[in-house]
């Protein structure tokens, strides 16, 4: 779906389909994104599962229900939360053009705070009072100017960049379900947030946030976002994760100089040795970003949602092999797999799918992949 066409909808029945299939084993953003190219529709998709599962080694799939889709969404509707899928006019534009974009979003709040750029200001936990002082100033300065602040909620830096633009709109981007906020303290500052802004996760109700969940949600805040400031970050800290992903999806990075002698400063420092903008204000934040601000996004070809039949013929045993073979832990082009095997893109991607759906294969940035 390009930019240029027209916004698509889905119906009762294909929201099912799309939680369905994502909430299914072994089926994560891109696994979804390539069934659907695939097989042309999540019913589709569903159906295939049970196959895909068996022919890449695994006993079964294991398959959302549809009672427990329709118990999600119900309960969902209950709280105001609202299943959002990729292509809809109400999903981020920007977070669309991510490789791994999730296929549904759960929103929460006033939509209207998505009409606005975005910047994203994470930082340290344990922050100092001048990294809270700094986060403040750059907050409000960036909705005076017409952004809204994204942040992940977290205590620190995040809760002062939330709270320095509550009246204006700030988005908080959860790791864990809509009803399992974390740090459980922030519960009256989400409340705070949804008047005027927005929580977005793409988990599901009731899911408690693990450690491994938040470099997940680390990749929303930078791609709902234009670019990504860091106030205060310690030489191993989440938010130079949440740096290194918006580098990837190919956004700004900014950073909050500190002094040398505090460890918290060390994180952002490196970014700006490494080529990161230094930022003292938010003026430096704005004459970066104002050039681009109006410069169209990019088409993604294969959008999520069209009813095109699906290809007919499976891999046979010999092309299954020699695909299977060349797989290794270390990643591997898709494009390479295609030319060593000496087989189609088509035939490639199917043994793909069929490996992941039983938990063989894991899948990377840049069309990378590897065997499990």
């Amino acid at each position: 779906m390009s930019e240029g066409t027209e916004r698509v909808r889905l119906t009762d029945e294909q929201r099912i389909d799309w939680l369905r299939l994502i909430r299914s084993q072994n089926v994560g953003p891109r696994t979804f994104r390539a069934l659907i190219n695939h097989f042309g529709g999540a019913r589709a998709a569903l159906e295939a599962l049970p196959g895909l599962a068996r022919r890449g080694g695994a006993g079964a799939a294991q398959i959302w229900s549809r009672e427990a889709a329709e118990r999600e969404i119900a309960a969902g509707n209950k709280l105001g939360v609202r299943l959002v899928a990729v292509g809809e006019s109400a999903y981020p534009r920007r977070l669309q053009m991510i490789d791994d974009a999730p296929p549904l979003l759960a929103i929460r709040g006033h939509d209207a705070a998505l009409a606005h750029p975005a910047v994203a200001i994470v930082g340290s936990r344990n922050a100092s009072a001048a990294g809270v002082k700094i986060t403040q100033q750059l907050a409000r300065g960036l909705s005076e100017a017409g952004f809204a602040v994204v942040s992940g909620l977290a205590r620190g830096i995040d809760a002062a960049a939330h709270r320095a633009s509550l009246q204006t709109g700030t988005i908080a981007v959860l790791a864990g379900g809509q009803d399992r906020v974390y740090p459980p303290e922030h519960g009256e500052l989400l409340q705070a947030i949804l008047p005027a802004g927005l929580a977005v996760t793409e988990m599901p109700l009731g899911w408690e946030p693990r450690a491994r969940d938040f470099p997940r949600r680390n990749r929303l805040i930078s791609g709902l976002s234009l670019g990504v400031v860091v106030v205060e970050a310690a030489k191993r800290s989440g938010s130079l994760i949440t740096a290194r992903l918006a580098l990837e999806q190919g956004r700004e990075v900014f950073a909050v100089p500190g002094s040398p002698l505090d460890p918290r400063a060390e994180g952002t420092n490196g970014l700006i040795k490494q080529g990161a903008t230094p930022v003292t204000e938010t003026a430096d934040i704005v004459a970066v970003l104002q050039p681009i601000m109006g410069v169209e996004l990019p088409a993604r070809e294969g959008e999520p949602g069209g009813d095109a039949p699906a290809p007919d013929g499976d891999p046979d045993a010999d092309e299954r092999s020699r695909i299977i073979a060349l797989l290794s832990p270390a990643p591997v082009s898709i494009d390479d797999l295609v030319r060593l095997s000496n087989t189609s893109p088509r035939v490639v991607r199917m043994v793909l799918l069929e490996l992941e759906i039983a938990g063989r294969l894991e899948r990377h940035g840049g069309g990378l992949v590897s065997r499990l």
